[in-house]
């Protein structure tokens, strides 16, 4: 079997979508081991919505709550860097603002020269889904690294 070529999966940069929710968390766990066994480096990235502009009203400033919110994802964000950085693990992260949450997760994965992908679902079952499909199903579909698909904490914990 000489001709035979075998593939080595030896991940660099591991990207790691965060929302902070317990499934992005447990998905950051996972990233987490991976990074420690293949020496990878975790870059984490949480997007914020960009808000519709609302015009003629004084009492809502748009642009004070998106930077509020972003202030406050970075602040997660380097909790979550300081907690591998204490573990020995190379980490990066990043708050993108923007509407389109696969766009820009895929603009992140060319930029950072991401070779793989750690996301989970949120369960959702129902309507909701099928009519705006999930973030991570479309990720799937999209990306051309290996993937790690993890299932929704909440679905696993359900009977």
């Amino acid at each position: 079997m000489s001709g035979v070529s075998h593939s080595v999966f030896n991940p660099k940069k591991i990207l790691v979508p965060m929302d902070f929710s317990p499934s992005s968390c447990a998905a950051l766990e996972t990233a987490t081991a991976l990074a420690q066994r293949f020496l990878a480096e975790v870059y984490l990235l949480n997007i914020v919505p960009m808000l519709p502009a609302v015009t003629g009203s004084e009492f809502f400033q748009e642009e004070a709550i998106l930077q509020e919110t972003q202030i406050h994802a970075e602040q997660r964000l380097d909790s979550c860097v300081a907690a591998l950085a204490a573990k020995g693990i190379k980490t990066s992260s990043a708050v993108e603002v923007g509407n389109d949450v696969v766009g820009n997760i895929m603009m992140v994965i060319d930029r950072e020269q991401i070779d793989m992908i750690v996301i989970s679902t949120h369960g959702m079952s129902g309507w909701r889904p099928a009519i705006f499909g999930s973030i991570a199903e479309k990720v799937v579909k999209l990306v051309h690294c290996p993937l790690l698909l993890l299932r929704s904490v909440e679905e696993i914990d359900k009977p």
